[in-house]
Parts: structure tokens; C-alpha cells; sequence
């Protein structure tokens, strides 16, 4: 069967960047995209031997590396969307924040977002679409120890709607995901299986159990598609009904 040719688009074949892609959601999406037919470029820390297409190994919160990279993917690729996913925690309760990891936390989380965009949204607007999704955390609505985390995703979420109106007019479209608790690696590192950390976590989930990575790549992949093109500049929980609250007994 021929690949469908999207409308007010010759391309059906894509191609998408994504950031934290050996691990996790990232991971998963990146599967999920290659499967559909798209090409997928992968930004990453760790090397992923199965990796489903360009995999680049950098580290993101070297501005200058990451720069000198995206000036030579920009030369050879034509990137149609970009997925921030790559993300930094550290977990302190108010009156133990050390104030450097802090501004360690909001750089490493918030400039790579920016400096990816900023590269590559250009190109979406000259040729017409553009798909751009961030990915934020339901500890934006408030969970305990999670201060500095919770603003830079905060900060996520009002990146999408600013950037969604100001490209609104180019065929680019911005939106974000708010993932709830999810059995990722980095989850792990901080809350280990049959630890008081994840029962408090499930008990905040009516679903009660964790999400898994390919639910929340099913979202994105969503949101990159034709389909979604009506939507920008929303906030997307995928979180089990998390954000709602707990069912009364």
C-alpha cells in the first residue's frame, strides 16, 4: 500500500527530533515514530545500539556542542518537528534547596528547549508545518519536595503557550504533555519499587498503578500528527486522572 500523502502537505514521511531519546518516553516514541514510516533523530546522553534511526550522542547543557550540532543536522536534514523531552530532577524539600543546583536545574531543563527551537523552527515556518510538543510533569499542580523541578516544568507549559501564539499563523503547532507518574529510569533513580515514595504516588493516581512509557508516546505521536493540526498552545495530562483528584469512597 502507498504511503497516504497528508493534506496541505507533500510529505507523508516526517522527520522528528527528539531529545532524551535512548531512555524512557523518549525511547518509546521514537519507536513508535520510525514503526509509522517516519524518520526519527535522536538526541541523547547514552548510546542505544536498537535505536529505531539517527541516533546523535550530546549533551544538551553544553550550549556550544549542541549548537555546532544542530547547525550540521539543519544542513542535511529537514527537521518537521521537534520533541522536548529530555529532563533534569532534583529533589529537596523548601529549606534545603541549594540555590546553585537550582539555577543548574532551571538551565539544564529550560535552554535546551529554547536553543532547539530557536534552530529549528525556521525551517517548519518556510515550508509551511511544524510540529513542536515539551514535555512538562503533573508536579506542576504541586507535589512535596519537588520545588525546583515543578517551576521548570511550570515554565514548559508557559513556553507552549507563548510559542503556540506567536507561530499560530505558520502552520507550526505547540503543545505540551504533562506526564503523571510513569516506570521510566529516571523515576526509578528516585522511587525505588515497593518504596513510601511510590505508594504516595499511586495513591494519587484513581487508575492506581504507573503509566508506561509507550501510553505517553502514543499521546505525543498524537499530537505530532495531521490529524492534531487544529490544536495548540494545550496542555495534555496523561496521568491515569491524576490531575482530577482522587475518587471519593
Amino acid at each position: 500500500m502507498a504511503p497516504r500523502t497528508e493534506p496541505g502537505n507533500a510529505r507523508s514521511q516526517k522527520t522528528f527530533l527528539i531529545t532524551g531519546a535512548s531512555k524512557g518516553i523518549g525511547r518509546a516514541l521514537s519507536h513508535r515514530l520510525a514503526s509509522a514510516g517516519h524518520k526519527v533523530i535522536g538526541v541523547a546522553r547514552n548510546a542505544d545500539r536498537d535505536f529505531p534511526g539517527i541516533l546523535v550522542p550530546i549533551d544538551l547543557t553544553d550550549a556550544v556542542a549542541t549548537e555546532e550540532t544542530l547547525t550540521k543536522l539543519k544542513a542535511e536534514h529537514a527537521i518537521d518537528g521537534v520533541v522536548n523531552n529530555v529532563g533534569f530532577i532534583e529533589l529537596a524539600p523548601l529549606g534545603s534547596i541549594d540555590l546553585n543546583v537550582m539555577d543548574d536545574i532551571f538551565r539544564s531543563n529550560l535552554r535546551p528547549a529554547v536553543q532547539l527551537v530557536q534552530a529549528l523552527f525556521p525551517g517548519m515556518r518556510e515550508r509551511g508545518w511544524g510540529r513542536i510538543v515539551n514535555l512538562s510533569s503533573l508536579v506542576v499542580l504541586g507535589v512535596a519536595n519537588r520545588s525546583v523541578y515543578a517551576a521548570a516544568k511550570s515554565a514548559m507549559v508557559s513556553f507552549t503557550r507563548t510559542w503556540a501564539l506567536e507561530l499560530a499563523p505558520t502552520g507550526i503547532t505547540v503543545n505540551a504533555i504533562a506526564p503523571g507518574p510513569v516506570e521510566t529510569e529516571m523515576f526509578r533513580v528516585n522511587t525505588p519499587q515497593g518504596s513510601d515514595a511510590e505508594k504516595r504516588f499511586l495513591s494519587l493516581v484513581p487508575m492506581g498503578r504507573l503509566g508506561k512509557p509507550d501510553e505517553l508516546a502514543a499521546a505525543i505521536e498524537f499530537l505530532l500528527s495531521e490529524p492534531a493540526a487544529f490544536i495548540t498552545g494545550q496542555t495534555l495530562f496523561v496521568d491515569g486522572g491524576a490531575s482530577i483528584g482522587k475518587a471519593a469512597v
